[in-house]
């Protein structure tokens, strides 16, 4: 099934005109954000086959065991490609990489390490496991010839402690949940600077695929109380501050649950919540009403089943 879905694919984009990334040369340019911190910084858009599916945010940190990587891309040509910029910017082999969730676009690129040095947290490891397959297919239909050689591996690793240390530079592993079943965030001890995973969105309308709204609120408490300085999202530009970036996203998922059950209340159909106005406050959001109509088709269905009366059962 693989091959036969994936070489019609190939035949088919031999007669696409593509942008010449997708033959899969990325352009990865990692910008120092704190000491021995980069931060590759994704496209603020979807996935599409213009941006090759990198919209993530890949973090390298150097430290005396070697390079530490933060999520590993959409595929296996950007992994490669972030590998070797990765160990030339440091010049120490990549001795581990963290899988932060379950979605394609921070994990695909597994298959370009070792499993042995890619963790992740269980939960993370067991959905994969569940629904790598699905996450993979659907990236093959979306992307074409990015894709190329890009095979579900899972992570080697299990996250067990909740810190690791590297020679002397050591991470605070936060296990948490929200945005997905298995959300890992980050602390770099050495400068306090908090790696929040797609749990945090910055100037970037949150995704909600996988969401639990309540739990997703438990842990952006649990990242505001954690002492930490600037903070890298998962999505959007680095917030020096470290907080700007968690209250807007905290903000925006309040307003989009308090939206939608008072459109089911008001009979709204999906259509129609999805074109429902986004306050101002979010004009600097990217993809706003994108993912305002991708968390209706979400969201929808449970809020209906939560708040509408069933014409087939009394009372």
């Amino acid at each position: 099934m693989i091959l036969t879905r994936r070489g019609m694919l190939a035949a088919g984009a031999a007669l696409i005109a593509l942008p010449a990334q997708a033959q899969g040369n990325y352009v990865i340019e990692p910008v120092a954000v704190g000491d021995g911190i980069w931060m590759v910084h994704g496209a603020d858009e979807p996935i599409a086959p213009a941006n090759g599916g990198a919209i993530a945010n890949i973090i390298i940190i150097a430290t005396p065991a070697g390079t530490v990587l933060c999520d590993c891309g959409p595929s296996l040509a950007y992994a490669r490609a972030l590998r070797k910029v990765a160990e030339e910017l440091t010049g120490k082999p990549v001795v581990r990489a963290y899988v932060t969730h379950l979605h394609p676009d921070h994990g695909m690129g597994i298959a370009a390490f070792d499993p042995r040095i890619v963790a992740a947290l269980p939960g993370t490891i067991e959905a994969l496991a569940r629904e790598g397959r699905g996450y993979s297919d659907a990236m093959y239909r979306l992307l074409n010839d990015w894709m190329r050689g890009t095979e579900l591996v899972l992570p080697g690793r299990t996250i067990t402690a909740g810190r690791e240390d590297f020679s002397g530079r050591a991470l605070k592993l936060l296990a948490l949940s929200g945005h997905s079943g298995a959300d890992l965030a980050l602390v770099d001890e050495r400068s306090g600077l908090l790696i929040g995973g797609d749990l945090v969105f910055h100037n970037r309308a949150p995704s909600t695929p996988t969401a639990d709204l309540p739990a997703w609120r438990v842990s952006l408490d649990r990242l505001s109380a954690e002492p930490h300085g600037g903070l890298i999202p998962g999505h959007g530009p680095y917030d020096p501050d470290g907080r700007a970036a968690i209250a807007q996203t905290r903000d925006w998922i309040d307003w989009l649950e308090e939206t939608l059950t008072q459109a089911v209340r008001s009979g709204l159909d999906m259509v129609e919540a999805g074109e429902l106005p986004i306050p101002n406050r979010f004009a600097t959001m990217a993809a706003a009403r994108y993912e305002l109509q991708r968390s209706v088709s979400h969201l929808y269905p449970g809020l209906e089943a939560r708040l509408l009366p069933r014409i087939d059962q009394p009372g």
